[in-house]
C-alpha cells in the first residue's frame, strides 16, 4: 500500500476523504487519484485483484463511488474488468505502450502552444522546492522514491496550460506508461544514479526555463527528456 502522509506533508488522499466539506466530485477524484497512484507505484502489481469490497471499506464509502472509479481507471488502461473474476490490474509491456509513449513526445510540446500559462512567483519557487527535493533523490533515493516524485514533477509542470482536454489526454498516457520505467528499474535494467542525474539535470535546465518565463523551453526540455526515456527503455529491453 502507499505511505498515509504525501510528500511535504500533506494529507493523504485517506485522511482527505475524513473531510466531511468534500464534494461528491472531490472525494471521487482523491480516490481515483490514490488508486492510480498505488498501481503506478507498483503497490498493485499486474494481475492483482482489485476488491470493490475492500476498497470501499478502507476509503469508507459504499461500493457505487468504488465502482465509479474503477470504471474511469479501466477507461484509462489501467485495471480491466474480467468476467468471473473481478477488476485486475493490467500488464504494463513496452511494445505494447511504445505507441503511446510516442504520442507523449509529441503531445507535450503542445502545452507550449495551446492556452499557456505563464509561470508566477509562487509557482517558480514551488518548483525550487521540487529541484531541491530531486538533489536529496540524487543522494539516497530509491526507484520507487525517485518514481513518486516524477509524478509530483509532471502534475506540477502539467498546470503550465489550461487547455484541459489536453491536460487531461497527457495524463492518461503518462500514468499508461510510467510503470515501465519502475519494473525496468526493479529488475536491474537501468542504471538508477544515472537516471536520476539525468533527470536532475532536466529539473535544472526546466528551473531556469520557468525563471526566464519561457513556457516553450519548458516544453522542449520535457519532450527532448521523454524521448531519451523511451530510447533508454528500448535499448534495454532488448
Amino acid at each position: 500500500m502507499s505511505d498515509k502522509t504525501s510528500p511535504q506533508g500533506a494529507l493523504s488522499p485517506q485522511e482527505a476523504l475524513e473531510d466531511a466539506g468534500l464534494s461528491v466530485r472531490d472525494r471521487h477524484a482523491l480516490m481515483h487519484h490514490e488508486i492510480r497512484q498505488r498501481i503506478c507505484l507498483l503497490d498493485y502489481l499486474p494481475g492483482t485483484r482489485l476488491s470493490e469490497v475492500s476498497l470501499a471499506e478502507e476509503f469508507g464509502t459504499s461500493r457505487t463511488p468504488i465502482r465509479r472509479v474503477l470504471a474511469r481507471l479501466e477507461d484509462e488502461g489501467l485495471v480491466q474488468s474480467v468476467h468471473g473474476v473481478g477488476t485486475v490490474v493490467t500488464d504494463a509491456d513496452l511494445t505494447e505502450l511504445e505507441q503511446a509513449y510516442r504520442l507523449r513526445v509529441e503531445l507535450i510540446a503542445l502545452t507550449a502552444r495551446l492556452d499557456p500559462v505563464l509561470p508566477d512567483a509562487d509557482f517558480i519557487a514551488a518548483f525550487d522546492q521540487l529541484v531541491q527535493r530531486g538533489a536529496d533523490i540524487v543522494v539516497s533515493g530509491t526507484a520507487r522514491a525517485f518514481t513518486q516524485f516524477d509524478i509530483d514533477v509532471f502534475q506540477v509542470l502539467l498546470h503550465l496550460t489550461a487547455n484541459l482536454p489536453l491536460r487531461q489526454t497527457l495524463e492518461r498516457f503518462y500514468f499508461q506508461t510510467k510503470r515501465l520505467w519502475l519494473r525496468a528499474a526493479e529488475e536491474a535494467q537501468l542504471d538508477l544514479e544515472e537516471e536520476f542525474r539525468i533527470f536532475q539535470h532536466e529539473l535544472e535546465a526546466i528551473q531556469l526555463a520557468l525563471r526566464a518565463g519561457d513556457v516553450e523551453a519548458v516544453a522542449h526540455i520535457q519532450r527532448a527528456h521523454i524521448s531519451m526515456s523511451l530510447k533508454r527503455l528500448q535499448l534495454k529491453s532488448r
